[in-house]
């Protein structure tokens, strides 16, 4: 609520009579600020444009506040911009840095790389099998 609805709803509670001030409690009217008094009393009762409000407001949309408070995807720009850049560091470098980076507690060593093993093939063909049936089994 504004302050001169506020005013004006108190001055119609007001019962009559109330409103005077009893004759020795306040000064009269011909002190030295009762023309400032005065004309801040008129310019309050005067109607006129709301002082509380902003000049030159604009009123806004919901949507457009939502649109722009909304969060924005940005991978793809990120993504052409890393894309963009074709400069590819040299392997042993790369390698040598990330040695130098590495502390020495055991978390930070990467995992060992095991030898790989050759598959184990069999020594023996199909034929030394039937060899070996023929002689051990007896069968032809």
């Amino acid at each position: 609520m504004s302050a001169s609805f506020l005013r004006r709803g108190l001055e119609l509670l007001e019962a009559p009579g109330h409103g005077e001030a009893s004759p020795g409690g306040q000064r009269g009217w011909g002190g030295p600020r009762a023309a400032s008094t005065a004309r801040r009393r008129k310019k309050a009762q005067e109607p006129g444009r709301n002082k509380a409000t902003v000049k030159s407001r604009v009123v806004k949309s919901a949507i457009e506040e939502y649109h722009k408070k909304k969060a924005v995807n940005h991978l793809r720009e990120n993504l052409q911009y890393m894309l963009k850049g074709r400069c590819v560091a040299n392997k042993a470098i790369t390698e040598q840095v990330l040695v130098q980076n590495r502390g020495r507690k055991s978390k930070d060593q990467p995992p060992k790389k095991a030898a790989k093993k050759k598959p184990e093939g069999t020594v023996f063909t199909e034929e030394d099998f039937r060899k070996f049936e023929r002689e051990y089994f007896g069968r032809p």
